[in-house]
């Protein structure tokens, strides 16, 4: 398991981030793409928005506004890095030929996204809200948490829900809650194991719930200001809002549930029979390949399947999130320890194949 920010290090930023940031909904005519200079020296560009100032964009913006406008991503980066004048000039032209009310969600003074007008923001200050509650109520520990340039990681486990794979192999039922501000992917509460033996954390996301960040037209809810617009105050999205956060309050309490829980340990015990028959670098191997892991992580899991003395199904997987402990980012360990619930359900003939 990554460790990540405690809890409280965690509220304080997102206490930080609600002061600092600012949503702005446009017709992109009112947009326009200037260069962008940081101490003097050429740094990209920034988006121009009538009355409301210039927001550098960061590199999750200028993903959007390359996929929205159809420029090349290759061809972006190469003009954002040597000729920010010329991307400005693109961007302009179909900012004003094909014209289009988009959200730019801005923090700390810069463009941070760039959506389209359906978005609704989910917060993550009003997330962690509302799902406190229900982790107080199970007597849950947040055992960690981060909040990352895309995403909210909320991990959270309960000593009261526990049980064995198999004799002495312990893992207690816990939650994982993940939120995007910026259009990477859904707020998602997903049942959550810890292994005791080495606390490797599984994301079994299979059974998570998603909500995704999509609902009416925002021209509705918005205040005019010389066509460029602000979203209404944090207060008043919380009050609509309400009804939503009081069912992920109830998916939480659900997710961590005894039931929840043994049909997914259950799920695990099959595999704990299944024995890597051939050669374990062989099956590192395709391991590899059918799961997308870089030679790093490869290696990592080749270390610990030995290490761990376990060449089953079983032992793969937790080879997997012992790897995810090692990983550059929390998005990225995150993302292992949704793989090694892959592994846990593999059906027995891709196993098979695999160990072969």
């Amino acid at each position: 398991m990554k460790k990540g920010r405690d809890l409280q290090p965690l509220v304080s930023e997102l206490t930080r981030q609600m002061d600092s940031k600012l949503d702005l909904l446009a017709d992109t005519r009112s947009i326009q793409a200037v260069p962008h200079t940081l101490e003097g020296a050429s740094d990209g560009i920034a988006l121009a928005i009538n009355g409301r100032g210039a927001f550098p964009t960061n590199s999750i913006a200028d993903g959007q506004l390359s996929s929205r406008l159809k420029i090349p991503k290759k061809y972006y980066d190469r003009m954002n890095a040597a000729w920010p004048e010329l991307l400005c000039t693109n961007i302009n032209h179909w900012f004003n030929t094909e014209p289009e009310k988009r959200l730019v969600r801005t923090l700390d003074g810069g463009a941070r996204a760039f959506l389209s007008e359906k978005y609704r923001p989910l917060d993550n200050w009003f997330l962690l809200e509302a799902i406190l509650p229900s982790l107080i109520e199970a007597k849950a520990e947040v055992v960690s948490c981060e909040v990352t340039e895309t995403r909210l990681y909320i991990k959270a486990v309960t000593d009261h829900v526990q049980g064995e794979i198999k004799k002495g192999d312990v893992v207690k039922a816990g939650v994982v809650i993940s939120n995007s501000e910026v259009g990477h992917g859904s707020l998602s509460v997903t049942p959550w194991l810890l292994r005791v033996l080495c606390m490797n954390g599984m994301k079994a996301h299979s059974w998570g719930k998603r909500k995704y960040h999509t609902g009416n037209k925002m021209g509705h809810n918005v205040t005019d200001l010389d066509n460029a617009w602000e979203l209404y105050t944090d207060a008043t999205k919380q009050k609509t809002d309400e009804a939503f956060w009081m069912q992920v309050r109830d998916l939480v309490k659900s997710v961590m549930s005894q039931a929840t829980f043994e049909w997914i340990c259950n799920e695990i015990r099959q595999t704990t029979d299944n024995q890597i028959e051939g050669d374990p670098l062989a099956v590192i191997e395709k391991t590899q390949r059918k799961f997308n892991l870089n030679q790093i992580e490869s290696s990592g899991v080749m270390q610990h399947l030995l290490k761990g003395n376990d060449l089953s199904q079983w032992g793969l997987a937790n080879a997997v999130t012992r790897t995810a402990e090692d990983a550059p980012s929390y998005d990225r360990a995150t993302e292992l320890e949704g793989i090694g619930w892959d592994v846990v359900e593999l059906p027995r003939s891709d196993w098979k194949i695999m160990t072969a």
